[in-house]
């Protein structure tokens, strides 16, 4: 059953990693090879879907967690990241660094992919640990969890914006009720999980080289204009260009420029262009000296790089392997509402095969046919399906590894916080879902 080689699968990957600390790029690749053989993938082919997981997982996250990282270094050794931390913390006093970073989180990640967002404002929260002496968990899983939930639940992200096309649903609408749901879900989740016993037994430390360690006196700090400035620009061109994009459907030169500006990787990339200047010659700094914080960035985020596209290359054998096609013929059938069945199938593929993009687009086809004939509003379904992709993030998801990385966990650990708060997520955006769709009935909508 593909679903036992699953289980089996994830049980070999945390025997290697825990009990014989094997490193985490190794230790995907063996389980990987292992996986596509049994699945019966010809070994001629093996190598050739391993390259393409790294290939298609590195392509997608290497150029936004790189330019990223060189931007918050840039920031953080010149006393950017420092200023806004200590704007943020003038702000909201140290009881209330939490609800700022939850406040900040959202409101950038609402047009923001949760890569590129993690990685411009994890430099502050680095900073906020080093400065407030907290737990890295206290401060930084608040951002992560409300960065998840918006990057999950709404357009214009990837998931969601997949399955409205395939229903036939309102982006516009779905957004607007995907943030009566995303909001409060988010925020109470956010709250409550650093506060949780196992989550507190964790005290990571902030990994070393993606933030710079010298506490700056305030007058070598640059103004806090110029760094919110430099920090802001890649959201405001992103959020542009998707703000843009759910406004018009006109196809004219202007609206690819500002599409082009507005990707992730061309919107970090001007904007580290930028912080060069502004944060090196500008301040009395060198171009070396500058050039300096990307390298040391660039080594540093060599590792975290390889095992995310490592976990890319155990996301493509389980797709290869036919993973999703099982589960297509498995759930095939069953007589639950089509909002439940949406949600449990994208779950069951997201358990599977770790891919959030894999699972909502084949539960959207699984549960399309079901759409016209049920009287349920299309963009409850796109939520529906959304809420579930995000759930049990595990080791065949890339995106647990970037979390683990950047937070410095064990792979039990980075389970017991990761993998918990995504499925609790899941299961209380579909209790939104369901309420908002007793209020849509209820007022005649």
């Amino acid at each position: 059953m593909p679903l036992v080689v699953v289980g089996i699968s994830v049980l070999v990957l945390l025997f290697l990693m825990t009990k014989l600390r094997m490193n985490g790029f190794v230790a995907l690749l063996l389980v990987a090879v292992g996986v596509a053989v049994v699945r019966g993938i010809p070994l001629e082919k093996i190598p050739d879907t391993l390259s393409e997981g790294i290939g298609g997982q590195i392509g997608d996250t290497m150029l936004t967690i790189g330019l990223g990282a060189m931007l918050g270094r840039v920031m953080g050794d010149s006393g950017a990241a420092q200023r806004i931390a200590g704007r943020l913390l003038a702000l909201s006093g140290p009881r209330g660094v939490q609800v700022a970073m939850v406040v900040t989180a959202m409101i950038i990640g609402v047009t923001m992919f949760y890569e590129a967002a993690f990685v411009i404002i994890v430099p502050v929260a680095f900073t906020l640990v080093r400065v407030t002496r907290s737990n890295l968990l206290w401060v930084g899983l608040p951002m992560s969890i409300a960065l998840s939930t918006m990057h999950s639940f709404l357009p214009p992200h990837p998931g969601p914006t997949a399955v409205a096309a395939t229903f036939h649903a309102s982006a516009g609408l779905t957004l607007f009720y995907g943030l009566f749901i995303a909001v409060p879900v988010g925020a109470l989740i956010a709250l409550v999980w650093p506060r949780l016993p196992f989550v507190r037994a964790m005290n990571p430390e902030v990994p070393k080289g993606l933030v710079s360690e010298r506490v700056f006196e305030d007058e070598e700090m640059p103004g806090t204009g110029w760094s919110l400035a430099i920090a802001l620009l890649p959201v405001v061109l992103i959020a542009g260009a998707a703000i843009t994009d759910l406004a018009t459907s006109a196809d004219t030169p202007a609206i690819h420029l500002v599409d082009f500006v507005g990707s992730a990787p061309v919107a970090l990339l001007l904007t580290l262009l930028v912080s060069l200047w502004a944060f090196g010659p500008r301040v009395g700094r060198t171009m070396e000296d500058v050039a300096r914080s990307c390298r040391e960035a660039a080594a540093a985020m060599a590792m975290i790089l390889l095992v995310i596209g490592a976990g890319g290359a155990f996301k493509q054998v389980l797709v290869d392997g036919g993973i999703s096609d099982y589960i297509k013929d498995f759930t095939d059938g069953w007589s639950i509402s089509p909002i439940i069945l949406a949600w449990l199938i994208a779950a069951i593929l997201r358990v599977a095969l770790g891919s959030a993009t894999v699972a909502v687009v084949t539960a959207s086809g699984v549960v399309l046919p079901l759409l016209a004939g049920s009287g349920v509003h299309p963009e409850l379904m796109v939520l529906a399906v959304s809420c579930g992709s995000i759930a049990f993030s595990h080791v065949n998801d890339p995106g647990f590894w970037m979390f683990k990385e950047y937070f410095n966990l064990s792979v039990l650990d980075a389970i017991k916080a990761r993998t918990t708060y995504t499925t609790v997520l899941a299961v209380l955006g579909l209790g939104g879902v369901l309420l908002m769709e007793q209020i849509l009935d209820a007022l005649g909508g």
